[in-house]
């Protein structure tokens, strides 16, 4: 088993307390059957969406309570996406990671804000940089503080409203950082391609895991829903929650060469 993997999964933003609680008690149940350690993930504010009329979430002060809750609750580590440097402080006194979002990965002033609360920071790479261009972004979060950064994997812009992944990525971010996740999830959004919303297609998630492993990813990440299609943000690209299960198992399986 690949104890070290960092296994990150949650929906892609707030909802209600209601889907917090379900998708948590599913981690739990994860982790205790293949003894990992997967961090919760959801977002107080989607600050990004496509269009003014999507749906945010509920925001800081009602979104940090909410993940305390599920921290306190079930025990889970929590991640969660910051956006503007005031964010950053009552973020990281709640979370465990704070995550760079691709699109803000090169914001000096959110990297320095993040890495002076003193917990890790996953910085996801942007759809415009390659792999190495990463140890910017790195470097600032390291001269501001930062012991721990992670790197994640996403894709890249290829023409209108795709992406595409270069696994090749992942190797050259594993000269940078120690730990590199493959955002399985946010990798096969068709961006904005979807009537005034993010497209994609969630059916090859796990074919990214698994090239993701073969290229040497040390974590994955999934968005999680146990209604996909009924999600309020990043609907077309959430994995559904009772597949998680046998997908981690998979990832986590090492073959033995005897």
């Amino acid at each position: 088993m690949m104890k070290e993997a960092t296994i990150i999964a949650g929906p892609c933003v707030i909802e209600s307390t209601e889907l917090l609680d379900t998708v948590a008690r599913k981690l739990v149940e994860i982790n205790e059957k293949q003894g990992t350690d997967i961090i919760f993930k959801a977002s107080f504010d989607k600050a990004n969406r496509t269009s003014i009329r999507s749906f945010r979430g509920p925001g800081l002060e009602r979104g940090l309570q909410m993940l305390s809750d599920i921290k306190s609750k079930y025990g889970l580590r929590i991640l969660t996406d910051i956006h503007e440097t005031w964010q950053a402080k009552p973020a990281g006194e709640v979370c465990d990671v704070l995550q760079i979002p691709a699109f803000l990965c090169r914001q000096t002033d959110l990297l320095v804000a993040a890495a002076q609360t003193g917990r890790v920071i996953n910085i996801k790479k942007a759809q415009f940089l390659s792999g190495k261009d990463m140890w910017y972004p790195v470097e600032k979060a390291r001269e501001a503080g930062a012991k721990d950064v992670w790197l994640t994997e996403r894709g890249n812009m290829m023409g209108y409203n795709n992406l595409v992944v270069d696994f090749r990525n992942i190797p050259d971010m594993l000269e940078i950082v120690p730990t590199v996740i493959m955002d399985c999830t946010h990798s096969v959004q068709r961006p904005g391609g979807s009537d005034g919303k993010t497209g994609g297609d969630r059916r090859f998630v796990p074919q990214m895991a698994l090239a993701a492993k073969a290229f040497g990813a040390t974590g994955w990440f999934f968005e999680v829903h146990p209604d996909p299609d009924k999600g309020l943000s990043d609907a077309a690209n959430m994995l559904e929650l009772d597949k998680l299960d046998k997908l981690v198992a998979k990832l986590i399986e090492v073959k033995s060469d005897k």
